[in-house]
């Protein structure tokens, strides 16, 4: 099996070491290992246990780009960068790594795709709401993989590159315009096919949900987290379930 293909499936476990004193540390060494098993010049064996000590240091990046940082590193190994060097672009490439796949995947793709499922699921089923969601969502996620993996084992200390090259801004700002709208459509059908049927007098109360929703977003939120909000509604939700029944 190629180098690059088995460091690609090993990037799928980068979270399974996760602990919070190297985040994902270990992870990126264990993507980064067939990259650099054999090192060219004397001493291979040494360079290659001091590439791995430290890639398995601190380190934290978005999960799906965790590839681009072990490319980049590698490749910087492999053509025996000094090692302050690669120390300093390690660090650099954390919060780089980190900001640009948060933007592109959880506060873009991710409800791009929700929200297909939620028409779909309206418009057709619910079964194939879910297969669409899967399947666009996986799509791209599978290939952000790969091309993270590969844009940093090509570049190596350049990697920055491709962070703020045309294709990944097209990107950015695709998802960026794409998932507010997505949203904005899906959220008013996937509500108007959950109330029909319901008796009058549960409309007011939708409309009520609906107000405090959007007040426990736009002034709660900063300060509670979405965490403790959801919590809030999931806990209201059984509570009014309880009473209705």
């Amino acid at each position: 099996m190629r180098p690059l293909l088995r460091a690609w499936l090993r990037s799928f476990t980068v979270q399974g070491s996760f602990n919070y004193d190297r985040m994902v540390g270990l992870g990126l060494a264990y993507v980064m290992e067939p990259l650099v098993r054999e090192l060219p010049g004397d001493e291979p064996m040494a360079r290659y246990r001091r590439a791995l000590a430290r890639a398995a240091a601190f380190f934290n990046a978005h999960p799906y780009l965790v590839g681009m940082g072990a490319g980049a590193l590698a490749r910087a190994e492999r053509e025996a960068v000094p090692e302050p060097q690669i120390e300093r672009l390690k660090n650099g490439l954390i919060a780089s790594l980190g900001s640009v796949g948060d933007r592109l995947v959880w506060v873009g793709w991710l409800p791009v795709c929700s929200a297909a499922g939620l028409v779909v699921t309206v418009a057709v089923s619910p079964l194939a709401g879910v297969a669409t969601l899967l399947v666009a969502y996986n799509v791209v996620h599978l290939l952000v993989r790969w091309w993270a993996l590969g844009a940093g084992w090509r570049d190596g200390v350049r990697v920055a590159s491709a962070l703020s090259g045309p294709a990944m801004q097209v990107a950015l700002r695709f998802v960026g315009r794409a998932a507010p709208f997505a949203l904005g459509v899906a959220i008013p059908v996937t509500v108007d096919w959950l109330a029909r049927g319901a008796p009058p007098a549960a409309l007011p109360g939708v409309a009520a949900t609906g107000v405090a929703v959007l007040v426990m977003g736009r002034w709660l939120a900063p300060a509670l987290g979405g965490v403790r909000i959801g919590l809030v509604l999931l806990g209201t939700a059984f509570l009014v379930g309880l009473v209705w029944r």
